[in-house]
């Protein structure tokens, strides 16, 4: 998932507006992307990326087995269903602005979304406020939208400031039915339409990412201390301890 899906939405996120709106010019700016984020070394690899595996848990009111208990797998299977990172993308528009990236299974809830947090501003003029981050987030799954939340004054005589979301959910605005996950591909395949597949140099360039992150692993002299998060939850602790050294958490519904 990381190699394939999220990183693809990650170069889509952080490109450069391409000259038009064609396959050839889209594909070379999101492989500028790719080529962009700082390469993971075998110690970076243990402080900037978390594994995981689920265990049993409850979800939506039902007990689940763990990954371990499910058919087919071995008792003590180390493989993981859930990875978080984080990323830097080396150039000039997001050197210094950290990409925390995870997915996994059996968690809380199946969404996709990429949530953009703004920068706290140099001088908070509404002292005695504890102003939450202006959020932007591109939801993809399960419903189709944006939504931007920020501060707002509530209502009254007192200076008090409270959160505000406005949402736009194309199902509600223009109705019908969503497609089906792959019928855009598919419509594109018949077209000619390039744009949303990968290029083999940035297939190239998201395993460069990756495979320093297995080889670590393979090389790892302990097993890792599976399972380590109960189904149903957000993931394991120590994906919250990743984004909490940078004074930051995640985005958990």
């Amino acid at each position: 998932m990381i190699q394939s899906h999220v990183l693809q939405l990650t170069s889509l996120v952080a490109l450069e507006p391409p000259a038009t709106f064609e396959a050839t010019a889209v594909r070379n700016e999101k492989l500028k992307v790719l080529q962009s984020i700082r390469k993971f070394t075998p110690e970076s690899v243990w402080s900037d990326v978390v594994r995981g595996q689920y265990g049993p848990g409850e979800i939506d009111g039902k007990k689940v087995p763990g990954y371990r208990q499910e058919p087919g797998v071995a008792p003590k299977s180390a493989t993981e269903t859930y990875v978080a990172l984080k990323l830097h993308v080396d150039n000039w528009r997001w050197n210094g602005v950290p990409f925390y990236l995870r997915t996994g299974k059996r968690l809380a809830k199946p969404v996709t979304e990429i949530a953009i947090q703004y920068r706290q501003a140099p001088h908070l003029v509404f002292r005695g406020e504890q102003l939450q981050p202006n959020l932007l987030v591109l939801n993809i799954q399960p419903d189709e939208g944006i939504s931007l939340s920020f501060g707002a004054k509530v209502p009254g005589p007192k200076m008090h400031m409270g959160p505000v979301t406005m949402d736009f959910k194309y199902r509600a605005t223009f109705g019908g039915k969503p497609r089906d996950a792959y019928a855009t591909l598919i419509n594109d395949c018949i077209r000619g339409d390039a744009t949303l597949f990968d290029r083999a140099d940035s297939v190239e360039a998201a395993w460069e990412l990756v495979d320093p992150i297995l080889k670590a692993w393979s090389e790892a002299s302990e097993a890792p201390p599976f399972p380590n998060y109960p189904a149903g939850s957000s993931g394991p602790g120590s994906a919250d301890e990743l984004t909490a050294a940078d004074g930051h958490r995640w985005r958990n519904l």
